[in-house]
């Protein structure tokens, strides 16, 4: 595994893979630079699915990213969009990269619409199991106060603490009352952008339906004219960025083509 590095400014850890020279490439969530030490050796077989798709050509960072992973601490109550967005600006920049394709799945994948929306150093965007458009924002924040008190096991494994659980809810409700989703979208108009999900999509978390599949699906017609490709990955359900062989190849030569002339 690559070295982890932490970036001074944001505290952000960072493991590079990849060509030196290789074109840039941010890859987050479900991937961390510390995946091992997070999940134990089975999840490297995840990650060895993106990486040995991708390393040939791209020079990929991975991030421990929010409070993760070797990663410094970010009050929960800090976890604004804002301050994502320039957490991760500022590791991009650490790692070398000053402009760069993002690609995330599903917070992630929202992550990738704000840094879009408020920075011009993309190159490319790839989000995965989250709509650009009508995000279920007020539902994630609404089950994670749910939850906050008794988060499921899986959260567990990745937070440092149950109180941590409460980012979530202060992430949520700062995109959904302060992000301008229109205004956004069109100032990513000219950059080329894939947005993908897996058929069966769709959530429920404390109860709440979170509808993720759907809203892509209901809005596709709008998503094309504001320039997105669309790739639905059949059979499989907001699980599907776990089974890299299923999307990568497709998401690895919308890239390809959509950078050939920059």
């Amino acid at each position: 595994m690559s070295e982890i590095q932490i970036d001074p400014v944001s505290g952000v850890a960072y493991a590079l893979h990849g060509p030196a020279d290789g074109e840039p490439l941010m890859l987050t969530m479900p991937l961390m630079a510390s995946q091992e030490a997070i999940f134990g050796a089975a999840l490297l077989t995840m990650l060895d699915g993106y990486l040995s798709r991708l390393t040939d050509r791209y020079r990929v960072l991975l991030v421990d990213y929010p409070s993760i992973g070797a990663s410094r601490d970010i009050p929960p109550e800090q976890l604004t969009a804002e301050r994502v967005s320039a957490d991760l600006l500022a590791v991009a920049t650490a790692a070398g990269f000053e402009r760069f394709s993002y690609w995330g799945y599903s917070w992630g994948g929202g992550v990738g619409l704000q840094l879009a929306g408020r920075s011009d150093r993309l190159k490319a965007l790839v989000i995965g199991g989250w709509p650009p458009i009508g995000g279920p924002y007020k539902d994630i924040a609404d089950a994670a106060e749910r939850k906050q008190h008794d988060p499921e096991a899986s959260s567990m494994v990745v937070l440092r603490s149950k109180a941590q659980y409460t980012q979530w809810i202060h992430y949520n409700r700062s995109v959904q009352l302060h992000w301008n989703e229109a205004e956004a979208l069109a100032r990513m108009r000219a950059l080329p952008k894939l947005v993908f999900h897996g058929e069966k999509g769709d959530l429920v978390e404390a109860g709440i339906p979170v509808p993720i599949a759907s809203l892509i699906r209901n809005h596709a017609a709008r998503l094309r004219e504001l320039g997105w490709e669309l790739l639905e990955v059949p059979g499989v359900g907001h699980e599907a960025c776990i089974k890299p062989e299923l999307f990568v190849p497709a998401l690895r030569a919308f890239l390809d083509h959509s950078l050939k002339s920059q």
